[in-house]
């Protein structure tokens, strides 16, 4: 089955934007929260898997505040349901949907070069990222009005094939305030929640001391989504995030005897610390050069990855550590007009931002001597 969809591109990123009858659209969506309405009974959530972090993740998040989950919810599905009832010029639904599918949507396009063509339709349900409430209010509305109900098409953006922290990230900045979500960023979730799980945590604590401390390279270089700094920023957190993560499950089964809190994170974040101080040695004046890709997102978080293909063999002793990282990168110092921004994207192509990243990782890997690791 597939419907007629626009293929839209900003920079790495492939999304879709569709209309969908609200009939069809309903069917192949499902709610996470349960919502209420007084004349039309009630939307029951269907339990999210257990494999599925995303799902469970907002879910969490929507009843970890009972004023939200309870009476703001009726409430506003109220408002938005009489707005449908009562719009007549206006579109009841000018606003797009946000939907997303762990699934890799098959995508046909037309021979016009318009972007335009046929999106397959994902064997389950879409997760809703955005509009829970406006498609909620949709439910009730066909139930009391269903042939006014035929006559409306919803705008939707198909996010397909992605990772569940993309799709968490993505929920979180969209819904910050309309949820009360404290900040929209991962790292204050993550540190903030009772119920976050325990290395990603730890990761949020190895991000927060390399944005706060005084002798981190990355002290206001990183985009919070809201931070003050007026100093140039070169990753966004919830990029910095993900590697660090990644690095930690990595070594969850060495972390994770010696604690997880906020102490224990020190070293890592240490380790990360002398790493990019001896990164900046090596790179020298290339290293924060705007005309340079050496500080921009993509070669950061591979060089993360070299990182903990270091620290996995020479962590200690932590005295020498920064002279000695330096001397077993400075076979990079060699490679500085690769990374120059003319002609970056060709000397490193890739089909996306994933695909480059592993790619540079390579390279750098390549150029130190060190056998990458696996993700384990």
């Amino acid at each position: 089955m597939s419907m007629i969809a626009t293929q839209i591109r900003q920079k790495d990123a492939i999304f879709y934007f569709a209309s969908c009858s609200s009939e069809q659209l309903l069917k192949q969506v499902r709610f996470i929260s349960r919502y209420y309405d007084e004349a039309a009974g009630q939307i029951k959530a269907e339990g999210a898997p257990v494999e599925d972090d995303v799902a469970s993740f907002i879910a969490r998040v929507e009843r970890s505040d009972r004023a939200f989950q309870r009476e703001l919810s009726q409430a506003k599905i109220k408002a938005i349901r009489n707005f449908y009832e009562t719009a007549v010029s206006q579109p009841p639904i000018p606003g797009t949907v946000l939907l997303f599918t762990p699934q890799k949507l098959h995508f046909e396009p037309w021979a016009d070069g318009s972007g335009v063509g046929k999106l397959q339709v994902p064997a389950e349900k879409y997760l809703i990222i955005d509009g829970q409430h406006r498609l909620a209010a949709l439910e009730f509305f066909t139930r009391t009005h269903p042939d006014d109900a035929r006559n409306i098409s919803v705008p939707c953006v198909i996010f397909d094939g992605r990772s569940e922290d993309f799709a968490t990230e993505m929920f979180v900045i969209i819904n910050s305030t309309p949820t009360r979500i404290n900040k929209s960023h991962l790292i204050d979730l993550y540190e903030r929640v009772s119920w976050a799980e325990p290395d990603k945590r730890f990761a949020a604590h190895v991000t927060e001391l390399l944005y706060r401390s005084d002798d981190s390279p990355l002290q206001y270089r990183i985009n919070r989504l809201g931070g003050r700094s007026q100093k140039e920023k070169w990753i966004l957190q919830a990029e910095l995030f993900n590697e660090v993560h990644r690095w930690v499950k990595m070594d969850w089964k060495r972390i994770e005897p010696g604690g997880t809190d906020k102490r224990a994170a020190a070293p890592y974040y240490a380790m990360v610390r002398d790493f990019l101080k001896a990164a900046a040695r090596v790179w020298g004046e290339t290293w924060g050069n705007s005309a340079y890709m050496v500080t921009k997102p993509v070669t950061l978080k591979a060089m993360l990855r070299v990182c903990a293909d270091l620290t996995s063999a020479d962590a200690d002793p932590t005295d020498d550590r920064v002279a000695r990282w330096a001397t077993k990168l400075a076979p990079w110092a060699d490679q500085t007009r690769e990374f120059r921004n003319e002609g970056f994207y060709e000397r490193f192509p890739a089909k996306g931002q994933v695909e480059r990243v592993a790619r540079i990782h390579r390279e750098l890997s390549k150029w130190a001597g060190l056998p990458p690791r696996g993700r384990g």
